[in-house]
């Protein structure tokens, strides 16, 4: 047992220091400056509503655990991004990096060591080690404890169920370190634990305003010709599109990579780029960091890289040395950012397996030039990756919106939502409601659908997403034109594609005017931490019905979305306190209960907080650097809150040096009124087309 060290770093933040941490952490590779949180906290530690006094710490050669007590009641979220599971309380979870995040086990594809309570705290253990959380049910012998089975067991079910434990104990195993920083964040509601985490991991990012419009890629087989059509077509028939991505075809080699274009499919790359951007649309290219040895950096990273190979013949370089990070990333910028023009790249294969015989990455009993071990590096693989092909952007002064299939801690203010190979709807959406409780992003991104129901509702959940991502990278025809029609993946042409083709225009529409919402949305996220997606939960902690809700979600402050599966003609919604208006019929419902609502095919369930002005633009096809939005504002009481847009250029950097606007929006005396404030003094953003009282 060891004595607590322990120092606040901020209002509501303290690191206690258990034995002697590992070299080798997320914090040792943080992006970003942490910040203090906007939500004011005048307590000591003292008052924290964790019994930390009471924890205890021990050592063996195995590594460490730490034993933290818990109450009876409170209910534990978060542990990262897992698409299986919603209430983490209870169960033995692993926090490892997997390409499969749908698993009970809590593998995913962003393990992330923090959780945070329905107490008003959040706690963050500082490892890259595959810790094991233990979230209530492990029972040191030591400790006396009152539980209670109810009845006498008939059926092996019950025999193995868990008995209730009144005195709960969390229990951490951290395996080969012989010491943990532990970091505390005051709510006093999760909410405000959480947005301290996220200010303490240096706030969220602010997406270019082109990145929160679509983003389609075609076919991994497409060339110049076949891409350049296909987006003329998109730009024929008036679909909204902004970002075009290419995947493996662009390159010459690309398991592993060769990150080099491949001239018989792109004859002129440069040519290539500027006919997109003229069309509006910014690429997107894919790759994989496992570099092949015909690329051109594969001798300068021979020195610089880990002791076994993926793919057969790739060599894994090792991020967390800066000089790998020097080579890998200037030639990106040569590449692809500099000359190219690329604004956004999407990094794949950055996760792992652990659990499967046929384990397609590296060992973890690797080795790395810098120190780690392939353990450690599986788990900051993702982060050091993103921040890599972050640094040259971030010095052309540029903002990027790009995709990732592995992350971890701290990684809030890094620009890049995550995605999967996995498919299941129903954990896509559980994937949404998931990533706000650890500052992470996620795309339930659309492919093959096999109704235009089923297509119909998953574009649905992706417009109410950080990302709107249709994938069609085996799709030779965007999936609203074709169905899926065997398990083998064979897919025909849909009868009624212009049909589909308008429903799908409509909703990508209905996604291009909430991106001032949005906008807005994350700009809290950089501001004050608070997650523009996230569970009811996280809004509503003291009412016990939404803490197994994991189907509905907020979007922003003032939406929440109850995204409707196939089979279903209606759904169950739980509504909050508060007065609650449908989007599409602007019917009033008071909060508290749960209704039965069902919607056509082409809509979603969508529900205003009363109280509120909701801001939408008029649709566009694509954001331009210099986009003004139209804008209607919908009234929703005689005395709503008022609501703050922000203005900026929207591409550049300069809003974290203060370049930016609050546009706040009122309504006093049966009218809308409109203060702005602030430095930024380029072109306006918005104009204020109407304004209109929902009764």
């Amino acid at each position: 047992m060891s004595e607590l060290k322990y120092e606040e770093l901020f209002p509501g933040v303290w690191r206690i220091r258990f034995g002697n941490p590992e070299e080798f952490t997320p914090s040792t590779f943080r992006w970003a400056d942490a910040r203090a949180c906007a939500v004011a906290f005048d307590g000591g530690l003292e008052q924290f509503p964790l019994e930390i006094c009471n924890s205890t710490f021990h050592t063996n050669a195995r590594g460490c655990r730490l034993e933290i007590p818990m109450d009876a009641d409170e209910r534990l979220y978060g542990l990262g991004l897992n698409t299986g599971l919603f209430d983490k309380t209870n169960r033995r979870l692993y926090v490892r990096p997997s390409d499969h995040p749908e698993k009970t086990s809590n593998d995913s594809h962003a393990p992330v060591p923090f959780f945070v309570s329905t107490r008003g705290y959040g706690v963050y253990v500082d490892t890259s080690r595959y810790a094991t959380f233990y979230t209530g049910n492990a029972v040191p012998l030591r400790v006396n404890i009152d539980s209670e089975r109810r009845g006498v067991a008939t059926s092996t079910a019950e025999l193995y169920q868990a008995r209730e434990i009144r005195n709960k104990t969390m229990l951490i195993d951290i395996p080969t370190a012989q010491g943990v920083d532990v970091y505390l964040f005051a709510g006093p509601s999760m909410l405000d634990a959480v947005s301290r985490y996220v200010m303490f991991s240096g706030g969220g990012p602010v997406p270019p305003l082109w990145g929160l419009g679509i983003q389609y890629r075609g076919d991994g087989a497409f060339g110049a010709e076949e891409s350049l059509a296909l987006a003329r077509d998109f730009r024929e028939n008036h679909i909204p599109c902004d970002v075009w991505g290419l995947e493996p075809g662009w390159q010459t080699r690309k398991y592993p990579c060769s990150f080099l274009w491949n001239t018989d499919r792109f004859p002129d790359p440069d040519r290539y780029a500027e006919k997109m951007r003229r069309m509006g649309y910014r690429v997107s290219v894919w790759q994989h960091a496992f570099t092949d040895p015909r690329s051109p950096i594969y001798d300068a990273l021979l020195t610089h890289a880990g002791d076994y190979k993926v793919f057969k013949t790739g060599l894994v370089p090792d991020f967390a040395d800066p000089k790998t990070r020097d080579i890998f990333a200037e030639h990106q910028a040569e590449v692809l950012y500099s000359k190219k023009g690329i604004e956004c790249v999407k990094l794949d294969e950055c996760d792992n397996e652990p659990d499967v015989v046929k384990t397609w990455s590296f060992p973890e009993a690797s080795t790395f030039p810098s120190g780690l071990d392939g353990e450690q590096m599986h788990s900051l693989f993702g982060l050091l990756y993103q921040q890599t092909m972050l640094a040259p952007l971030e010095g052309m002064n540029k903002r990027t919106w790009g995709l990732v299939r592995n992350s971890h801690a701290l990684a809030s203010p890094l620009p890049y939502v995550l995605y999967s190979d996995s498919y299941d709807h129903r954990c896509y959406v559980r994937g949404l409601v998931n990533e706000g409780f650890s500052g992470l992003m996620w795309t339930p991104e659309v492919r093959e659908t096999e109704s235009v129901e089923e297509l119909y509702r998953r574009v649905q959940s992706a417009i109410f997403s950080p990302q709107v991502l249709i994938n069609s990278w085996y799709l030779l025809i965007p999936p609203w034109k074709q169905i899926q029609t065997d398990a083998n993946r064979r897919m025909e042409l849909m009868p009624e594609h212009e049909e589909a083709t308008k429903v799908i225009r409509s909703l990508f529409e209905l996604r291009m005017s909430l991106i001032p919402y949005l906008y807005s949305a994350f700009n809290d996220y950089y501001n004050c931490g608070v997650p523009p997606i996230r569970a009811l939960v996280l809004d509503y902690p003291e009412d016990e019905s939404t803490y197994a809700v994991d189907d509905q979600f907020m979007f922003g402050n003032l939406l929440m979305v109850a995204p409707i599966f196939t089979g279903q003609e209606s759904r169950s919604v739980y509504l909050p306190e508060g007065d609650w208006y449908d989007f599409w019929t602007d019917e009033k419902y008071s909060g508290s209960q749960t209704i039965e609502i069902g919607k056509p095919l082409d809509q979603i369930p969508v529900f205003v907080k009363g109280d509120s002005i909701l801001p939408l633009a008029e649709p566009v096809e694509f954001v331009e650097d210099g986009t003004v939005f139209d804008l209607t504002m919908r009234v929703y009481s005689d005395s709503p809150n008022p609501f703050t847009l922000y203005e900026d250029d929207g591409v550049t950097l300069d809003y974290r040096n203060g370049s930016q606007n609050c546009v706040v929006l009122s309504w006093r005396n049966e009218s809308g009124v409109i203060h702005k404030s602030g430095d930024y003094t380029g072109p306006q953003r918005y104009k204020f087309r109407a304004w209109t009282r929902v009764s």
